[in-house]
């Protein structure tokens, strides 16, 4: 496929501007162009045919399945996109006066009782703008909260199966990391747990259930074994998908939880998307939660800043506003079922875990909730198929590939989520896929060590393209690179989390 400045001929034109009978503005001379841009020039036919091809090479969750592991990719209800672009919500300015935004304020303020009551904890802010961002103002709430007690506490316990986010946000918030082991059941390491825990400890940050999509056996005792030391717990809510409406983080005794709205709640975020990442805390850490907090005043709401203990802001204005509505929505569709959305997602998992454990390795045989992970070793020990072979080839078969390489625990991972939104003959497609993969592996395995065979785009070698990346067209001076030859290489890097 052409770019478009391959398509461009001189002379053609898409569009025109107006011309006014307007003085023209002096531009000093230092900001001025030596010459004009070199603008693509094309009618407006095949400026539209451009875009509407590059559309149809995109893979979304509007177009296939995408078992992507821990993203929670699934789909969008088309009702929360009528309701955010309502013009009362979308056209509002973030400095709209209070009395004037009412609506806007009466749905953050109810988003966050109903994260309230979801999470088990009394208090929430909506403001962190995605979990990332979650996570580092919940470190630092507990930085605020130890030094209003007087306390200097300088260790956090992270688990070995945990995002990357977390140990970057332990790092940035102050703090030394220190990382827990798994156990063979795919629990945290309770032996290993108590010899670090004491009262330099400030918290725990933990995934509940893991990124191996496995509900921690013992996570009372690891509870108590934080208080009781005088710590806090953090929950990781980027995987409350499988939980949500069956059990609450603050009644496993966790004292601090972000949510994934972009996940849990259906927003859509992939490639870049935006996301939310509310934080919903217990009573003694409510004084510390970022300003403004809305919140509902008689028969009025309003954004109190009146928070002296507050950490301030972490974020401009008070969060991603439009992540909100749909998220409300999303919540309001459900009701009280919504506990039936984790229980599909669980049921889900567990039917095409079921289908495929006996034809990939099984690191932790349990029962999983909302996700699992599989290995591909066996087929690379016997094959030489690696889990990087069986994602190009699942391409194929037009679904997304899984998160592979990820938890780093497992050699030659590959993390599948189905979501809840799937039927049961999508998920009997993707297993058959699978299936014929693994089987492919066996009998012929240059098959898979080529794919994909039927995407716009051949595997490319992903070390040339990270080192010699051509991110802007150079015209007569656009580097052909498509001779040079790959560089082999083992990849076993984290890839989709």
């Amino acid at each position: 496929m052409k770019l478009i400045y391959e398509r461009s001929q001189a002379g053609r034109r898409a569009s025109a501007l107006p011309r006014h009978d307007l003085p023209v503005p002096e531009v000093p001379v230092e900001l001025r162009r030596g010459h004009p841009p070199r603008l693509p020039e094309i009618a407006e036919p095949e400026l539209l045919r451009h875009f509407t091809k590059l559309s149809t090479r995109t893979f979304g969750i509007d177009t296939g399945f995408y078992p992507l592991g821990s993203c929670t990719m699934k789909h969008n209800p088309r009702v929360n996109e009528r309701v955010v672009n309502l013009p009362g919500f979308r056209d509002l300015h973030p400095l709209q006066e209070e009395e004037a935004a009412q609506g806007a304020l009466e749905l953050m303020w109810r988003l966050q009782e109903a994260l309230a009551t979801l999470a088990g904890l009394p208090a929430v802010s909506l403001q962190p703008a995605a979990g990332s961002q979650g996570e580092l103002t919940g470190l630092m709430l507990m930085r605020a909260y130890f030094a209003d007690r007087g306390e200097d506490r300088r260790k956090v316990v992270v688990a070995d199966t945990a995002h990357g986010t977390n140990p970057a946000s332990v790092t940035m918030a102050g703090y030394e990391l220190q990382k827990v082991e798994t156990d063979e059941r795919g629990n945290i390491d309770l032996a290993d747990l108590r010899e670090m825990v004491d009262g330099e400890t400030a918290g725990l940050m933990l995934t509940n259930p893991s990124t191996l999509g496995l509900f921690d056996e013992h996570i009372e005792e690891i509870a108590s074994i934080f208080h009781e030391a005088g710590g806090l717990l953090y929950y990781d809510g980027a995987n409350l998908n499988a939980v949500c409406g069956i059990s609450r983080p603050g009644d496993m005794g966790f004292d601090i939880v972000h949510f994934n709205l972009h996940k849990t709640f259906s927003q859509p975020h992939g490639g870049g998307g935006p996301g939310g990442g509310p934080i919903a805390v217990r009573d003694r850490l409510e004084p510390f939660l970022p300003v403004p907090a809305v919140v509902h005043d008689g028969e009025m709401f309003r954004l109190d800043y009146d928070r002296p203990k507050s950490i301030g802001k972490v974020r401009g204005f008070c969060g991603p506003f439009g992540v909100f509505v749909r998220s409300y929505a999303y919540i309001r569709s459900y009701g009280p079922g919504l506990r039936e959305m984790s229980e599909v997602a669980v049921l889900n998992a567990n039917y095409l875990l079921a289908r495929l454990k006996d034809a990939y390795e099984l690191p932790f045989d349990r029962l999983c909730m909302h996700e699992f992970v599989l290995s591909a070793r066996r087929l690379k020990r016997e094959h030489g198929i690696t889990a990087l072979d069986v994602a190009k080839r699942l391409m194929d078969y037009d679904f997304h590939p899984p998160t592979i390489y990820f938890p780093l625990i497992v050699p030659e991972a590959l993390m599948i989520e189905p979501t809840e939104t799937e039927p049961k003959e999508t998920l009997d497609e993707f297993a058959e896929a699978m299936l014929e993969i693994a089987r492919d592996a066996a009998e012929r395995p240059e098959l898979l060590k080529k794919a994909p065979h039927k995407r716009p785009v051949r595997r490319v070698d992903e070390v040339k393209a990270a080192k010699r990346a051509v991110v802007r067209y150079g015209f007569e001076d656009h580097p052909e690179l498509s001779a040079e030859p790959a560089e082999a290489r083992e990849l076993e890097a984290q890839k989709g989390a």
